[in-house]
């Protein structure tokens, strides 16, 4: 798992949900999470559906953030749970050993440690930096993604107001993916934004 992983926006607008999310594929994006917590139960199961199929046709993974049942509905490539969801072992054992689960650790590598034990294929360090979408105490350290490269051996996620320009120094300690929403959905240009992000990964 390497590169840029996008993470939806609140947009009740599938089509334009969608429209963007392609750019961003053509722009490099590696992985796409589903997210939107507000959502009825009938918007999200289209929206969802609708992006898997866009990323099955650029063959790259779909994760639906924190519903299960969702995923196991649709047959969606993974869920990303945070810390006030399901835990991680309980993800893994209704998903099995063949889907992605990822984990928000925030600043915390015991967080890390104790998903990776659960049996998380990632883990996401953040926020780093303030978020023009979420709202979070901006409290972790980049040095966590290093010391979490020498304690933890699974893939690092980093989150959190990212920038092509600021997420530079936290590839550098080795994060393996950078989640933006704003940064690419925002952006008045989501295919370019995308590729920015994508050549941090190049080298």
């Amino acid at each position: 798992m390497k590169g840029l992983y996008i993470v939806t926006p609140d947009w009740d607008d599938t089509q334009q949900l969608l429209e963007i999310t392609e750019l961003a594929l053509r722009g490099g994006a590696a992985i796409v999470q589903y997210r939107h917590k507000i959502a009825s139960a009938e918007l999200r199961r289209e929206q969802a559906e609708c992006l898997l199929a866009l990323c099955r046709s650029y063959d790259r993974p779909l994760i639906v953030n924190d519903f299960v049942d969702l995923c196991l509905a649709i047959d969606a490539d993974g869920v990303h749970v945070g810390g006030t969801d399901a835990s991680v072992a309980e993800v893994r054992a209704a998903l099995g050993d063949t889907k992605i689960v990822g984990a928000s650790c925030y600043g915390d590598l015991q967080l890390a440690r104790n998903a990776a034990a659960g049996g998380a294929s990632y883990i996401a360090f953040g926020g780093f930096y303030p978020s023009r979408v979420k709202k979070y105490a901006v409290t972790t350290s980049p040095e966590i993604v290093a010391q979490s490269k020498a304690d933890i051996h699974l893939p690092s996620v980093v989150i959190g107001g990212m920038t092509p320009e600021n997420a530079v120094p936290l590839v550098a300690q080795g994060a393996d993916m950078v989640a933006a929403i704003s940064s690419v959905y925002l952006a008045g240009d989501p295919q370019a934004a995308a590729k920015r992000f994508t050549q941090l990964f190049a080298k």
